[in-house]
């Protein structure tokens, strides 16, 4: 019986997936992926959407903070630069989606890597009040700059296949696959990333920052290009936002939103790929089953429309201080304790 894994070859030690179990896993999650949208409707391929776009934005996030423990709360601004950047460049020059997205991805590490020089001289709470400062300032700058973002008017968003084309619409069915088809690479180049010497140094920085510069890493580099990375992912899901909504106005990007993606890697798994898409998709899935028992209960309690949003946020504040209590390092935890539990059996040790 085996219980645990060996291995005999470094290539073996280095596989994403290690056993015939985990691979069998990763078959039938691939499966789902490509069978849901024939056989779903749209308000379950519009939940599947925007659990697409939270993961992407989340694992971003998760890059910066769980994995080389510089604490943001500017994530709502960063979705909002590239929001803008794709919408303005489809509104005024035409530009294509295949090119609007990367560009705003582009311009958001840019943004990113500016407001991040304070972390090199800040840490813990000082830093995420300068990025805190950073989402009041980006969200200033997009309502009082009128000439270029409209202000507090919202854009709405061209879908162009190609320069001079005719604006597409899009069904929640061909987003789907722009969607989940990012979110998957997006999620295999996070994966590699902390296989390199790139992603070691991020996590040395998190674990112990003086120990990692008397090691050799440059710390203002790797901080920078920590804060880039990870804003490049959130103006992926950014963009995706401007040009799946077509509708791109600030307040989609306040710092609740910030909140909520914080939330989504505590909840998920601090310094985990697969926590971000476990905290993603329980932190959309939540409102909406609370919001489908509301409708049940209406007829029995005639106030529970009313009463609906204020139960959603005491629920979203007591699951983060449960989680926060009983499992701190998330859903991708437990899940490592059930896969455990059931490889090791029955020697637990």
């Amino acid at each position: 019986m085996e219980c645990g894994i060996f291995h005999s070859t470094y290539e073996k030690d280095m596989a994403l997936r290690h056993t015939p179990i985990e691979k069998a896993r990763l078959a039938l999650v691939i499966l789902f992926l490509l069978i849901f949208p024939f056989v779903a409707d749209n308000y379950w391929l519009n939940l599947a959407n925007t659990i697409g776009v939270v993961a992407i934005g989340a694992i971003g996030l998760n890059i910066l903070t769980g994995f080389t423990g510089q604490i943001s709360l500017g994530q709502g601004a960063f979705l909002a630069v590239g929001a803008y950047v794709a919408a303005l460049m489809s509104i005024h020059w035409g530009a294509p989606m295949w090119l609007t997205i990367p560009s705003g991805a582009i311009a958001t590490a840019l943004i990113g890597a500016i407001f991040g020089i304070p972390s090199l001289r800040l840490k813990g709470l000082y830093l995420a009040i300068a990025t805190l400062a950073a989402q009041e300032i980006i969200i200033w700058v997009i309502t009082h700059w009128d000439a270029v973002t409209g202000g507090v008017d919202a854009l709405n968003t061209k879908n162009y296949l190609w320069f001079g084309g005719e604006n597409h619409y899009f069904s929640e069915f061909q987003f789907y696959w722009i969607i989940m088809g990012l979110a998957v690479v997006v999620t295999l180049l996070t994966v590699n990333i902390f296989r390199t010497r790139i992603g070691r140094a991020f996590i040395a920085i998190r674990d112990q920052d003086i120990a990692a510069e008397v090691m050799g890493i440059d710390l203002f580099r790797y901080k920078m290009l920590a804060f880039a990375t990870s804003s490049f992912f959130v103006g992926i899901a950014g963009a995706l936002i401007a040009h799946w909504r077509q509708i791109v106005t600030w307040e989609r990007f306040t710092i609740e939103v910030s909140i909520f993606y914080l939330a989504v890697i505590i909840i998920g798994g601090l310094g985990s790929v697969s926590g971000s898409i476990y905290g993603a998709i329980f932190m959309v899935m939540l409102p909406a089953i609370l919001n489908n028992i509301g409708k049940a209960l209406s007829g029995v309690i005639p106030t529970m429309d009313i009463l609906i949003p204020f139960v959603q946020q005491a629920v979203f504040g007591l699951v983060i201080i449960l989680f926060l209590v009983f499992e701190p390092e998330g859903i991708a935890k437990m899940w490592k304790n059930i896969r455990d539990y059931f490889r090791l059996w029955p020697f637990s040790y």
